[in-house]
C-alpha cells in the first residue's frame, strides 16, 4: 500500500497509484479530504493539460499548493484521469 504523509499524518493511502515521471498518483477517491482546499494555481503541462491544485492543512499547518491533479487530462495522459499527485515534502511510502 502506498501511502502520502504530510507533518505526520497520512493524507492519502491506496493499492492503487500510477507512476508518471517519478510522480505517484493516488485515486482522488483514496484522500482523506479533510486535509484538502481547493487552491487557485494552475498551471499547464503540454502533454497533460491543465493542472488544479490543493492547498494541504495538517495539525493546523498549510502546506499550499502541495498535491495537483488535471481534471481534464489530454488524451495522452488519460491515466492519471482522478488522481492526485504531491510534491513540497509530501512523502510517499510504498
Amino acid at each position: 500500500m502506498a501511502k502520502a504523509i504530510w507533518n505526520g499524518t497520512v493524507i492519502a493511502a491506496s493499492d492503487d497509484v500510477v507512476e508518471v515521471e517519478g510522480n505517484f498518483y493516488f485515486p482522488a477517491d483514496s484522500l482523506t479530504h479533510e486535509y484538502f482546499k481547493a487552491s487557485n494555481k494552475q498551471t499547464t503541462c503540454p502533454w497533460k493539460g491543465v493542472a488544479s491544485y490543493y492547498d494541504v492543512t495538517v495539525n493546523g499547518e498549510c502546506n499550499a499548493a502541495a498535491a495537483w491533479y488535471y481534471p481534464k487530462p489530454k488524451s495522452a495522459a488519460k491515466q492519471i484521469r482522478d488522481r492526485v499527485a504531491f510534491w513540497r515534502g509530501i512523502k510517499i511510502e510504498k
